[in-house]
């Protein structure tokens, strides 16, 4: 879920539906939108040499697309062994149970309302499906119950709506939380610098091929708003609608209610550190 398009520096890259890495394939959902960007990313990892797959994130309910993502594992002689969830918003969700139904798996996620069968996922969990290693690392701030899966042996992560192919996510205020954003990308840095990660398989947009520099972008922008939004109340603005008249003025308006979302989550932030 994205509250910008493109930004001046943002990086870039690797593509829209196929194959993406040795072990991952791509099927994007037909929901574009200015929120979705051209949809969500429905990601199939498997081991190369494994008749069974697990998928992330199946998407909206949608069948023709919840059908296609089968078919796709079938043509290459797998079949779905494990559906995982990034995190609860619709985009990614909503297809889950219908998906389970086509596929006879079990749906795994941070929030038990989320669960098909009786296995939750929580931090340092490893999953291990058809050889396939993938572990799951908590990255809540976009959702609390946001998670990215860490996929060691493409040097990879997938990471939801918690780091996009394309523009900056929301903060989606009250769930989301900024400080716990900002602690989810420092997380996510060390997992470049320190394991080895260089590609970002996002839940929406084109693959990024240079994790630790769009990480490091996240960062940036955040404290820009950040510094942009005290700026804005210490000029009087008090509402939230006002910070977002005045900080997104350069963002499309159609954008401007999920900014809002954003905004309050900053106040938030901005708040509880004595800032404003």
């Amino acid at each position: 879920m994205s509250d910008a398009a493109a930004l001046p520096g943002q990086p870039r890259g690797g593509v829209l539906s196929g194959p993406a890495t040795t072990r991952t394939v791509n099927v994007l959902a037909p929901n574009a939108s200015a929120m979705t960007l051209d949809g969500t990313n429905t990601w199939i990892v498997a081991e190369p040499d494994s008749d069974l797959a697990v998928v992330i994130d199946p998407g909206p309910l949608d069948d023709a697309h919840l059908r296609a993502v089968v078919a796709t594992a079938e043509r290459a002689g797998r079949r779905i062994g494990l559906t995982l969830l990034t995190h609860g918003h619709p985009d990614h969700a909503e297809g889950a149970a219908r998906f389970a139904e086509l596929t006879g798996t079990k749906v795994r996620a941070l929030d038990p309302a989320l669960r098909l069968g009786d296995e939750g996922l929580a931090a340092g969990d490893v999953i291990t499906t058809g050889g396939l290693e993938l572990r799951v690392v908590p990255t809540p701030g976009h959702t609390a119950d946001s998670l990215s899966f860490h996929l060691p042996a493409d040097q990879a992560v997938l990471t939801g709506d918690t780091v996009l192919g394309r523009g900056t996510t929301v903060v989606a205020h009250p769930d989301g939380r900024l400080g716990d954003y900002l602690d989810t990308l420092r997380r996510l840095r060390s997992l470049a610098v320190d394991d080895g990660v260089h590609t970002v398989l996002p839940g929406h947009g084109p693959v990024l091929e240079d994790a630790q520099g769009a990480v490091e972008f996240y960062l940036a922008h955040r404290a820009h708003r950040l510094a942009q939004v005290e700026t804005a109340v210490e000029s009087g603005l008090r509402t939230s609608a006002e910070v977002v008249a005045a900080v997104y003025a350069d963002v499309d308006r159609s954008l401007w209610p999920a900014a809002e979302l954003s905004v309050r989550a900053q106040l938030e932030y901005l708040g509880e550190h004595g800032l404003i």
